[in-house]
């Protein structure tokens, strides 16, 4: 037999699998005509005698996928939990749970009890093998609660535990702390994704110190070849926007500030938390919206003396007059 009619016979296989899924319709109740046909465009049982229209709006309940051999079908084939880097085996394992129940909902036997307990020791203890699997769950475990101390999105957790999966691969961990590296990871992440978190934040939400967490940094880039480019002022604008709860007009006329200072040059050799504090908080003078130069110093851990000097630059060159 050849591959076409090989392919044809299973293509007519899947097609008899979802005819047998749609309801089983014998004649059509007008004229008692067996002679029936499916629309499979307009999701109908038609009579093709009297033109009746049976059942309409049919639901396939197959998959939407074809497969024509058994490889296509087992890839194509999804079940069970998406594939996660935060775990170490990338949730593809099973566990057996505590409910000491069999499939029926019926209770085990103690004996049935003591066999189970035993499977499930011995499953916990084969889950992490060795060592660099137990190295590799405490680590995710860790740049999980860093993640959720940090309220950082998911792609920013998954980011992160792929770069220090690649500093496993590559053997950066051994003689540096796991809580120094997950932490790097995390901020590169960030930078990666052009997420705005300084080191003051990771530091004080890992609880390890910020010259560790630098070091560590820099270790990474400089071993798994990253290229990270600079952090710009517009990415603290919507941050201290929402922190500070400020309208919506106050971080585009903040936008606008800096996009003229950036014209003009005002933003190179600038810290981009400062310069960004002093355009918040231009314009939220600008639009009423009134903050004290100590909450946004605050929020933007830089002091009162940097945000007053960026702000009479701003205000010098930009010609802005404002009243205080």
């Amino acid at each position: 037999m050849s591959e076409d009619e090989e392919e044809g016979e299973e293509v007519k296989e899947e097609e008899n699998e979802s005819e047998s899924l749609m309801p089983v319709i014998q004649q059509c109740p007008e004229c008692h005509s067996t002679r029936l046909m499916r629309d499979y465009e307009c999701a109908e049982i038609v009579c093709m005698d009297c033109g009746y229209v049976i059942a309409a709006k049919l639901a396939d309940r197959g998959p939407e996928w074809r497969a024509f051999d058994d490889e296509q079908r087992a890839k194509r084939t999804r079940v069970g939990a998406p594939v996660t880097f935060s775990i170490h085996d990338k949730g593809l394992s099973t566990m057996i749970d505590w409910h000491d129940r069999d499939v029926f909902g019926k209770k085990l036997s103690p004996g049935q009890k003591a066999q189970v307990y035993r499977l499930r020791k011995w499953q916990r203890r084969i889950r992490v093998s060795d060592a660099t699997e137990r190295n590799l769950a405490y680590a995710l475990s860790e740049i999980s609660k860093v993640a959720n101390a940090l309220n950082l999105p998911k792609n920013i957790l998954e980011t992160a535990s792929l770069i220090y999966r690649k500093a496993v691969k590559e053997r950066l961990i051994r003689g540096r702390s796991i809580q120094g590296v997950t932490a790097a990871a995390i901020y590169l992440a960030c930078r990666q994704c052009g997420l705005p978190r300084t080191l003051e934040e990771v530091a004080y939400a890992s609880g390890i110190s910020k010259k560790e967490i630098g070091r560590s940094y820099r270790f990474l880039i400089k071993e798994l070849d990253y290229f990270i480019p600079p952090l710009k002022p517009t990415h603290y604008i919507s941050k201290f926007s929402n922190q500070l709860t400020m309208q919506g007009k106050v971080e585009e006329i903040a936008h606008k500030i800096l996009n003229a200072a950036k014209e003009l040059k005002l933003t190179s050799g600038r810290g981009p938390t400062g310069i960004a504090a002093a355009a918040s908080y231009i314009a939220s003078v600008l639009t009423g919206e009134r903050k004290t130069q100590r909450e946004i110093a605050e929020i933007a851990q830089v002091t009162e003396v940097t945000i007053r000097n960026r702000y009479k630059e701003l205000a010098e060159r930009l010609l802005f007059i404002i009243s205080v």
